[in-house]
């Protein structure tokens, strides 16, 4: 003992001392000779990070525009994102500086380029002819605000429309702003006494690109004839213009107004419009005016050269429609279809046939952006169904809770899972292929196969597809199943402990080599699940609950309650576990104590009726904590499975519980305070009152089964205890009484606080935005605070547990775990906040592995608990488990976070599995395999260590020799805030410490001697959705939810970092543009075509003149468009470019042969034609001609 605290007196005194660099504590010298003979290969040469790929649907779109030929869809965010999307598996992220939402986007069709318009009153020129697109040339607006952008087929110049009514013209080449403006006060009447208002639309005439019409907002519509530099005609309506669309003759074109209505005009007539119409107004029998309806946003009038032209339109509904959601109306003839979304319309556009506005448009699509999904319908086939979307834009249909990521799985999980999710695909899709085909895939691949899985708010799980930087849906699993759900509120149980969202995912626990999968909810459940290729209809869920009783109780016992023997265990013995079989239903046998408080009871209800299994995931076993003496069961802070070893391991604050899953029983349930034992370092305050467990909560010691152990659990309000007659101890009763009272209420307050954190976390997205974004801006010691309240939330949201006690650990890294109740009470609850199951020697004078549970807790202990695993298949299904304490191996600064084991060369020891097998086969088809197990260590002598545990806190890592016990590493990892996540990872090169804090830097560690090699301050912790969410995995990748509806994927690889550009798609493809619409003979020769503009010689400098330099601020790019055509990256696109050019030269000298050609016959034709008249008149006199 006296050795013992020696050690970790100088273990104290060495972290005190040590920088923030690796540091040797006190160890034997032989154990430092030892490990200096590890040769480390992870150097800082290995790491580099950067952003990989975003997948996901754009949060909060606000703009959508497409390339017809080059086959790309571009979508525009309120936070200044852009999306970029190409077929399936071809997608780029980019992102304006300024945050601005996009108001606009207009695409240089297949010049591989696109203009944005931002909020702020920007627009920018992106070059997409590159992997990462980049912005050429940027122009800000000084005096007025943009409004409308439009910019022709096959032009260099932007039209550019303000709130104050004017049309400003850029050059996009240069993005320099022409001197000719188109002023409102000269586009529409002079005797009119009011401003038009906002510009809202603009675009040429498809026959006659000299005019140019104008929508502005009052109402009022003028076609301007650039080269007259006047108003031809003006069209005035009484209600609000939304958007206007032309025929593709240009002698009509279709406004949408804010009543509802549709008016059709005639070019040359603009005294009243040709034709009125309501489409979802009620048509009055007397012929008055249809009642108002709401604004037909967008309207767009599309042609087609065999039949009726569409009229699609979003908006637009009756006012008595209350509660119908957003509309898309697709008008064509007679016919009128109302194609209901989920979301409301952000914005829509019709996919044509071809790019030019003054031929037949044959639509053929209809892409529409809603708020939260992408939908394209197919116009060509009956009842106009939508294409199957082959972009991961579904990993917001349900909030995500908690995510996982997976590098380096086994080759058969990827086709298996995809096995059994292909029968999940809903039919009744377009049987046509995906409109948006553009692009190509990267050259470059990953080796290793990735996975990562989501859990989500309404218990579902997905499995996602995550190799060679794409992301598909392989499998999605519902574990709401096996409970009962209320039909309404009015029957919501009242023994649940959230408000909203009773079954959302909050701890995923997976283990790819045998599949098992082991999931923990906030309804204090957890679930085992298995997977089976095969159907099976489950008559009754296997039930398991837990009564997982507080070591410091604040619930009154009721008073007279019987007495029951005690469920916890002797630290440091090997028990059995009762031979109690799980249950097939919920609890119903003790619902309630005498005084009225619930008790045994879970929080959720279990499935009564057979449940149908389909191929992938079934249930194995179901695991509930029960209410204890009124008191809700805490939620699950820490979950792990291990397949070899057929256990499921949970804890919070109350304790930790092991439970065998193959045998469906209960080996242990106890607290922290039993791990210790009598070594237990930490002061507690003396227990309140409390009721005694019941058996079936735990395991009873068969060596320790007297009245010590019954008495340390026993209440002393209890009338099986002795009489209290002095006056002492009835004030003593009195206090206990009235603290344990308080203590409930407070809880009852904590609990709500709580419900309200997890609500506000889970649920209200946009408003953690709007408050995260405002936190963002605060400058210096705000910030700071900012982050400080963060971490507490933080705490609150997932521990729901107590506050550790600042006087029993040091200040600069103890932190709230959990609401009001323990800020009050000042306890010193210790929380379990990680688990490994592994072989290890876990005792000092253990000589050959055995199977152990490494317990972290929240005050940095980690401990050990030995397994004894029977060694057969048959022993191990008939006999019992057996459990010991081997108490404290390691104590750190922080919480634990992760633990990982190292083998006496320094390799990282694979965690021990059972591989996979159909559990469901018949018994004489069945081929159970053997437990895998890492390659065990030579036998330990004396004095010689041969595995290393690699522990990591919140503030520290420590590499501790095994079976010794000696620190020989230890690194400070950060003084000033506290690491959210951290993983031993599996890189090509070695092994080594992954790290993200919560000041946003992201660091590495070698192993063993914890060298930093890695230390980049990437990303603050501005949102618990990163904190929740933020995940590393083998081979260098790592990601996180960076909004509720994106994941983002980075790298800290060097080597991926290299392989990256291979590996990324490119979107802009060489591609001819389609062949001009023919005039035909007589349009030719009548002057009936399209109309051509010399638009350089009217808005260049020469003719227009110079625009005031006030008016807006040219920032350069790195080059003009002549030099971005140029700068095309990959090797395949140059050669493809190259391809195409030598085959225009190869034409155009075809072509010039060919002309010689004829040249030199009607050469031939003419000196023959020459020699004939001379022999003619050859012999005649000049008289005889």
């Amino acid at each position: 003992m006296k050795k013992f605290n020696i050690r970790k007196v100088l273990d104290g005194l060495t972290a005190a001392s040590s920088s923030s660099s690796s540091a040797a504590a006190a160890s034997p010298q032989s154990g430092n000779r030892e490990n200096d003979m590890i040769q480390e290969t992870l150097q800082s040469e290995h790491f580099q990070l950067c952003k990989t790929l975003r997948h996901g649907f754009p949060y909060q779109p606000s703009s959508m525009a497409f390339d017809p030929v080059q086959k790309i869809l571009a979508i525009g965010t309120q936070s200044g994102a852009l999306r970029l999307f190409g077929r399936a598996g071809v997608e780029c992220y980019c992102q304006h500086e300024s945050g601005s939402a996009v108001i606009q986007l207009e695409f240089l069709v297949n010049e591989g380029a696109l203009v944005s318009a931002l909020a702020d009153d920007s627009i920018h020129l992106w070059n997409l002819r590159q992997k990462l697109p980049a912005i050429l040339h940027s122009l800000k607006f000084n005096r007025e605000r943009i409004t409308f952008c439009h910019l022709p087929f096959q032009s260099k110049w932007l039209y550019v429309g303000t709130e104050r009514g004017n049309i400003h013209i850029v050059n996009v080449e240069s993005f320099t702003l022409s001197g000719y403006v188109i002023m409102w006060n000269k586009a529409i009447e002079l005797s009119s006494k009011t401003h038009p208002g906002p510009v809202v639309h603009i675009s040429d005439n498809p026959m006659d690109e000299g005019k140019l019409l104008i929508g502005f907002e009052c109402g009022i519509v003028v076609l301007w004839d650039l080269k007259s530099k006047k108003a031809d005609y003006r069209y005035t309506y009484d209600e609000a213009i939304h958007s206007v669309a032309w025929h593709h003759e240009g002698k009509q074109f279709v406004c949408s107004h804010s009543d509802g209505t549709l008016t059709t005009w005639n070019v040359r007539i603009p005294a009243k419009p040709a034709q009125i119409i309501t489409p979802h107004g009620k048509q009055p029998k007397d012929g008055k005016k249809p009642e108002p309806c709401r604004p037909i946003l967008k309207v767009e009038y599309k042609t087609t050269r065999a039949g009726e032209p569409f009229m699609i339109l979003c908006g637009g509904l009756s006012y008595d429609t209350v509660g119908r959601r957003a509309c898309l109306t697709v008008m064509h003839g007679k016919s009128t279809a109302v194609l209901e979304m989920d979301y409301p319309i952000v914005d829509f556009l019709t996919l044509c046939e071809t790019p030019y506005p003054n031929d037949f448009q044959e639509p053929y699509a209809v892409v529409v952006l809603l708020e939260k999904d992408l939908v394209v319908i197919d116009l060509a086939q009956i009842g106009y169904p939508i294409f199957e979307n082959p972009y991961p834009l579904s990993i917001h249909e349900s909030p995500v809770t908690c995510c996982e990521y997976f590098a380096d799985c086994p080759a058969e999980v990827i086709p298996a899972l995809y096995s059994v999710g292909s029968k999940q695909k809903r039919q009744g899709f377009s049987k046509k292929e995906w409109p948006v085909s553009g692009g190509n895939w990267g050259q470059g691949t990953l080796s290793f196969s990735e996975i990562i899985i989501t859990g989500h708010a309404d218990g579902s799980i997905k499995f996602w597809d995550a190799s060679a930087l794409m992301l598909q849906v392989l499998y999605k699993m519902k574990t709401a199943k096996v409970f009962e759900k209320p039909r309404s509120k009015e029957e919501k149980s009242s023994t649940d402990i959230v408000d909203e969202d009773p079954f959302a995912i909050q701890i995923l626990s997976w283990c790819p080599e045998s599949r098992v999968l082991c999931v923990a909810g906030v309804s204090a459940h957890v679930i085992v699940y298995r997977f089976s290729k095969q159907e099976v209809t489950t008559e009754v869920v296997q039930l398991l609950e837990v009564r997982m009783q507080c070591e410091l109780n604040e619930v009154e016992s009721p008073e007279g309650g019987g007495e029951q023997a005690s469920a916890v265990s002797t630290p440091g013995t090997s028990s059995s576990p009762q031979t109690s079989l799980p249950q097939s239903h919920p609890s119903t046998s003790s619902n309630n104590s005498s005084d009225g408080l619930r008790d045994n009871v879970p929080c959720l209800k279990v499935r009564s009726s057979p449940l149908k299994q389909s191929p992938g995931y079934q249930v194995e076993l179901l695991i509930q904590l029960v209410w204890v003496s009124g008191e809700p069961p805490q939620q699950i802070t820490s979950l792990a499975v291990n397949s070899a070893y057929g256990l499921v391991a949970f804890g919070n604050g109350n304790g930790l519980a092991v439970v065998d899953y193959l045998q469906k029983t209960l080996l242990l349930n106890v607290s922290t305070a039993e791990l210790y034992g009598s070594t237990d370092p930490h002061h507690r305050q003396p227990r309140s009152p409390r009721k005694a467990r019941q058996p079936s909560a735990g395991f009873c010691d068969g060596n320790d089964s007297s009245a010590a152990p019954e008495d340390r659990c026993k209440s002393p309000t209890s009338g099986s205890g002795s009489p209290c007659n002095s006056d002492e101890d009835s004030k003593h009763k009195f206090i206990d009484k009235v603290m344990s009272k308080s203590k409930r209420i407070s809880k009852t307050v904590a609990n709500d606080f709580a419900k309200i954190s997890r609500k506000i976390n889970m649920i209200a997205d946009q408003k953690d935005e709007r408050r995260l974004r405002r936190h963002c801006s605060l400058p210096g010691k705000k910030q700071e605070s900012c982050v400080k309240e963060m971490k507490r939330k933080h705490a609150a949201s997932f521990h729901e547990t107590s506050l550790c006690d600042p006087n029993a650990r040091d200040n600069s890294f103890s932190r709230s775990r959990s609401s009001s109740v323990t800020s009050i009470d000042r306890e010193s609850r210790e929380i379990i906040s990680s688990f490994y199951f592994c072989d290890s020697l876990s005792k000092k004078s253990e000589t050959v592995a055995v199977p152990s549970l490494w317990v972290g807790t929240s005050l940095g202990g980690m401990l050990a608990i030995a397994l004894t695993v029977p060694s057969t298949p048959e022993q191990r299904m008939q006999q019992p488990v057996g459990v010991s304490f081997c108490g404290l191996v390691v104590r750190l600064k922080g919480g634990i976070l992760h633990m990982a084991q190292l083998d006496a060369s320094g390799t990282l020891l694979p965690h021990v599995y059972e591989s996979w097998y159909e559990a469901n086969a018949p018994e004489e088809e069945r081929e159970r395999p053997r437990r895998r197990r890492p390659t065990s260590p030579p036998s330990s002598q004396e004095n010689q260590d041969c595995q290393y545990a690699v522990v990591c806190s919140e503030k520290q890592a420590k590499v501790v020799a095994l079976p010794s016990q000696n620190c020989i590493y230890e690194h400070n990892i950060t003084e000033t805030s506290f690491v959210l996540r951290a993983d031993v990872v599996t890189m090509t090169t070695g092994v080594g410490i992954a790290c993200f804090c919560a000041n946003g830097h992201i660091m590495t560690l070698s192993l063993p001697s914890l060298r930093p090699l890695l230390d980049v301050n990437y990303l603050p912790l501005t949102d618990m959705r990163i904190a929740r969410t933020f995940c590393f995995s083998n081979q260098g990748q790592a990601l996180y939810l960076t909004s509720p509806t994106e994941i983002q994927r980075i790298t800290y690889s060097q080597e991926t970092c290299d392989n990256l550009q291979e590996m990324l798609g490119e979107l802009f493809t060489p591609v001819e543009t389609p062949e001009a619409p023919n005039r035909g003979f007589f349009k030719g020769l009548f002057g009936g075509g399209a109309q051509s503009l010399d638009r350089e010689d009217l808005f260049g400098e020469v003719t227009a003149g110079k625009a005031s330099r006030s008016l807006a601020q040219h920032i350069p790019g790195p080059g003009g468009m002549e030099g971005m055509k140029g700068a095309a990256s990959g090797v395949v696109g140059e050669l493809a470019r190259a391809r195409i050019a030598l085959d225009e030269r190869g034409q155009k000298l075809g072509e010039l042969e060919e002309r010689t050609a004829a040249m030199m016959s009607s050469a031939d034709s003419f000196s023959k034609h020459a020699h004939d008249i001379m022999l003619k008149y050859k012999d005649k006199k000049w008289y005889q001609l």
